[in-house]
């Protein structure tokens, strides 16, 4: 029986489903009061028709659940067949900055518009973008997915990308606090650790949320561990959440944990144990993907009062902003098919 629910009240807990439709296991964990949002990824996606039905769907359960992706461009895209554009990596706008500044900011806000647009004309509300993380050559899993090895080139194709976003009504997530581009283990399979000094990391790698200020709406911390600044990783230490990114850098949008299923995560125990560690710490939600049995776990385990009203009232602001343009009215938009013609001048896209 769908449990259909009004207002936005949503719950500290990201969770995913298992394919490219509701089963009666997904229903229930939607349905659970600690569920705040709902990631999709490859695995649910199979045309814009399914998708659209697919996101359907999870309002029926509940409408003030966050519906969120991880839709970059590049490598990470989950959608990027049957009518979605494949949007460029982004430090191939990092390279056309290098020969042309303007066309490189003009590039960047022509992106976010048709990443935004073609995923809120599905109904989703997020994308976790843009990568602030600077290419420092040496991380595989980060890689071609940062701007620029320049905290300046990446705060202002960040800046033109989410004001792309935005213009298409979605907000954005940037990731991952403090920096995890120096490092070169993957925080999927490895606790990444990067001895740099506080000093160091202010200077470059954090710049870009210092420096977006406002135009920031959410953040994802490293799972990464700095030794010389705290022991935890970032996404389990009130010192860079609490001091650093609220205090110092005076951040005041949502605070996501990366996935908790993360080999990076297992330094803070149980996924229940990690979860209380990075809501402790900061965190206004928390994400568990790829393993239904330790989502079930979290909300089984986890304190019901966790949800606290400030982090509420921050993830409300989330949600996607103005109705959406349908997919058939979004292809006959000017503004689409204007930027659709300026990356393919630029050979950013096919």
């Amino acid at each position: 029986m769908i449990n259909k629910t009004s207002g936005k009240r949503p719950g500290p807990v990201v969770l995913d489903v298992k394919g490219k439709q509701l089963d009666a296991e997904d229903v229930r964990r939607i349905s659970h009061p600690l569920t705040g949002g709902v990631i999709l990824f490859a695995r649910n996606f199979e045309s814009r028709v399914q998708l659209q039905t697919l996101t359907q769907d999870i309002r029926a359960v509940r409408e003030d659940v966050l519906i969120c992706i991880d839709h970059e461009g590049g490598r990470v895209q989950r959608a990027r067949t049957d009518g979605f554009t494949h949007l460029p990596a982004m430090a191939r706008l990092g390279e056309l900055w290098d020969r042309d500044v303007l066309a490189a900011t003009k590039a960047a806000m022509q992106c976010g518009y048709v990443l935004a647009a073609e995923l809120r004309a599905c109904d989703i509300d997020l994308s976790f973008t843009p990568v602030l993380d600077l290419d420092y050559g040496r991380s595989a899993v980060i890689g071609d997915r940062a701007f620029h090895a320049d905290p300046r080139v990446v705060t202002m194709l960040a800046n033109h990308l989410t004001h792309g976003l935005l213009l298409a009504g979605m907000a954005n997530c940037g990731k991952h606090f403090p920096g995890h581009g120096f490092v070169a283990a993957d925080s999927h399979v490895a606790v990444p650790v990067d001895e740099r000094g506080l000093d160091e990391i202010l200077a470059q790698d954090a710049r870009p949320y210092e420096w977006m200020g406002m135009a920031l709406s959410s953040v994802m911390p490293a799972h990464v561990i700095y030794p010389k600044v705290d022991p935890s990783p970032a996404g389990f230490s009130r010192f860079w959440l609490q001091d650093i990114l609220r205090t110092q850098l005076g951040f005041e949008g949502v605070i996501f944990s990366d996935d908790l299923s993360m080999e990076g995560a297992s330094v803070a125990g149980t996924v229940t144990e990690a979860a209380r560690a990075a809501l402790g710490a900061g965190c206004d939600m928390v994400l568990i993907c790829n393993s239904p049995e330790r989502a079930d776990q979290l909300l089984n385990e986890l304190d019901a009062g966790v949800a606290e009203k400030a982090s509420q009232r921050r993830i409300r602001k989330l949600f996607g902003r103005r109705k959406p343009l349908p997919w058939n009215k979004l292809m006959q938009d000017p503004d689409y098919a204007g930027a659709l013609r300026e990356l393919k001048g630029h050979g950013l896209i096919a």
